[in-house]
């Protein structure tokens, strides 16, 4: 008899859905993305240490060349302070608004409710406008040493921010398609 009990337990259990579960398995795989590239541009930002210049003058992040501070630094490299104010301001905020939107993505996973495709949405939005600030602030970066700048200088923390970027805005182009094939 327990075996026709285990069989009627077996009929009676409902059974998930092919399309179910590979919308579930697409949203924890960009939940997961979105996580790493978080973990990435925190990462890059914090150290700041983008470009390894080779006559070792400081293109740091959070500490430029301050002209009373350092001997090697002139003039026109203490203008670039102004210009890091941006750069940093646009990326802090980028990881800030990116972590945010990694939450919304979540919560709408683990709360299942009317309201959960548009904490979705929102939070594939907000993972957009991270990219949108991440990348501004990496190309004025760019643009601002584009003197010093060569293809080894790069250091491994500028990647990490470039693969963050990338992340950000393949993570939120795919939430919004995964929200709208799923409708």
């Amino acid at each position: 008899m327990a075996a026709i009990s285990v069989q009627m337990y077996k009929a009676s259990r409902p059974r998930l859905d092919p399309k179910m579960f590979f919308e579930t398995f697409l949203r924890v795989l960009i939940t997961l993305s979105a996580a790493m590239s978080v973990v990435l541009s925190s990462i890059s930002v914090c150290d700041g240490q983008w470009l390894v210049d080779p006559a070792e003058r400081t293109f740091n992040l959070w500490k430029t060349c301050r002209m009373a501070a350092e001997p090697q630094c002139d003039a026109e490299m203490a203008g670039l302070n102004q210009g890091m104010v941006l750069v940093r301001t646009a990326v802090c905020l980028a990881v800030v608004v990116a972590i945010f939107g990694l939450e919304l993505l979540m919560v709408s996973q683990l709360c299942e409710d009317g309201n959960s495709r548009g904490k979705w949405n929102l939070g594939s939005l907000l993972l957009l406008i991270s990219f949108f600030l991440s990348s501004s602030g990496t190309l004025t970066y760019i643009a601002l040493l584009r003197d010093f700048v060569t293809f080894s200088s790069l250091s491994l923390a500028f990647w990490c921010q470039f693969l963050g970027v990338f992340l950000f805005f393949l993570n939120g182009i795919s939430g919004l398609y995964v929200n709208h094939l799923t409708l």
